[in-house]
């Protein structure tokens, strides 16, 4: 989740979270032990023609260590239709498990939906968040309500999967440094390594969603260790040719350590081993193209530290940037690295560690109003769900995605058509990635859905008008 030593003002500010939120309702404690009861229910996908939802099925009354239900096997259906009164509509989801998904299928653009999710013939309760709605718009009686949206414009072109924060070598998630009351969540003893889960899953699920390109936003790593990166590299082959099919850029974790003599000594300190793994003496940032769309990599920790600073990019990496926007300022264009612009609604944006060098990402802004063709700066870092526009350049939207390595555990999908694009967030869905997900939302002691789903649906689902008409299938 956060990786490196807070200050005092991150204690005050993480503290005020999680004193706000509740674990375990109080009512639950008189239910009996051999109840079901559905809670965090999420609506975590929303396109013009289909909805993915999640819940939780636990036994009230029990405390499986991290201050939630133990979980408790149970049947998954929900319930829908274009009436509150008439859900006459039934989809289901595996049953025998306590981590359910479910996904609904043939709706109409631009429709409000009304549904209901059941297990066990309970209505699941939403997950709570920060003044926002997880699973919707309530209307009463377990019923809550969505509206599609209408698909972009055009023709369909191709699908790129955004992601990040794989975290590669991890081993105890939702640590914050130097901060003891934080407890961390490890994986349960007999299962494979957490992150292995869920890059296994990102990758199997882009793929499965129609993504012919991924890209991942740095910290594939937990600390460059040379098998780490040798590990998180052969889960990305699965997907394709690395250059051509995926590409990579560096976060904080994946920087140059000491202790590693074997690997090639970094430009700022120690031995770069991601740079050994994914560039051998190539620069780390670059330009790609993609059936016309100009791709462009920035390493957003290309300067010396320990990770737990603002990041940065070299005078020369900056320079090349700026040259590159404007050589062909008309050219669509999607910039990825890991540290975003600027943080909004973010309790720990304040320290600056959140984010860019807060004088690089003004002139990056800039940069970008005089660049009309840049529509996309994905980045990751703060592991959440949030959709920015800043009035220095109001024309390109910021996306942050979430970790694949935690919850919510996932990657965003764009869907890139003629007339504009559309970002979709999903959840991994293997059954492991499911029970790690559901897992690892306790930490920062279960507050951490209220920092990483999105507070609005518009963080993790939106359409963007756009012309790209000369953009290639």
């Amino acid at each position: 989740m956060i990786c490196c030593a807070a200050s005092r003002r991150d204690v005050l500010r993480l503290s005020a979270v999680a004193a706000g939120f509740t674990l375990v309702p109080s009512a639950a404690s008189a239910a009996s032990p051999s109840s079901v009861r559905a809670v965090n229910l999420e609506l975590v996908t929303l396109t013009e023609t289909g909805a993915v939802l999640t819940w939780y099925t636990g036994a009230p009354g029990t405390d499986d260590g991290l201050g939630r239900m133990r979980p408790a096997a149970a049947d998954a259906e929900v319930r829908y239709g274009t009436h509150p009164a008439r859900l006459n509509r039934v989809a289901h989801g595996p049953s025998g498990t306590a981590y359910h998904h479910v996904e609904l299928h043939g709706l109409e653009p631009g429709r409000t939906y009304y549904y209901k999710a059941l297990s066990q013939g309970r209505a699941a309760s939403e997950t709570p968040l920060n003044g926002g709605h997880a699973a919707g718009t309530p209307r009463g009686d377990g019923v809550f309500a969505f509206t599609t949206p209408q698909p972009p414009p055009g023709r369909f072109l191709f699908a790129v999967a955004l992601c990040n924060d794989l975290h590669l070598g991890e081993t105890v998630a939702g640590l914050v440094g130097g901060l003891p009351w934080i407890k961390g969540i490890s994986q349960v003893p007999g299962h494979p390594p957490y992150p292995e889960i869920m890059a296994t899953a990102l990758v199997d699920d882009a793929k499965a969603r129609g993504a012919t390109h991924l890209l991942a936003a740095g910290d594939v790593s937990a600390e460059a260790a040379p098998g780490d990166l040798a590990r998180a590299k052969g889960l990305l082959d699965r997907f394709g040719a690395y250059g051509t099919d995926y590409l990579v850029t560096r976060g904080n974790h994946d920087r140059a350590h000491d202790g590693q003599p074997t690997c090639t000594p970094g430009r700022w300190q120690g031995n770069d081993c991601f740079g050994d793994a994914f560039f051998q003496g190539r620069p780390t940032y670059f330009s790609h193209e993609l059936n016309g769309l100009r791709i462009i990599g920035l390493d957003t920790y290309d300067k010396p530290g320990n990770g737990g600073d603002s990041g940065g990019l070299g005078r020369e990496q900056l320079a090349w940037f700026q040259d590159e926007l404007a050589r062909d300022p008309d050219r669509p264009t999607l910039v990825f690295g890991h540290h975003p612009l600027f943080t909004e609604n973010d309790p720990l944006a304040v320290t600056g560690t959140h984010s860019l060098d807060a004088g690089q990402s003004l002139q990056i802004l800039a940069a970008y109003n005089r660049t009309p063709g840049v529509l996309l700066h994905h980045a990751g870092h703060t592991h959440r769900n949030r959709r920015s526009v800043f009035p220095l350049a109001p024309r390109v939207v910021q996306q942050e995605v979430a970790a694949v390595k935690e919850y919510p555990g996932g990657f965003t999908l764009l869907r890139v058509h003629s007339g504009g694009y559309a970002l979709n967030f999903y959840k991994t869905r293997a059954p492991l990635a499911r029970e790690w997900s559901e897992r690892s939302r306790q930490e920062l002691s279960g507050a951490w859905p209220r920092l990483s789903f999105g507070d609005r649906l518009t963080d993790r689902n939106t359409t963007t008008r756009r012309d790209l008409s000369g953009l290639r299938a």
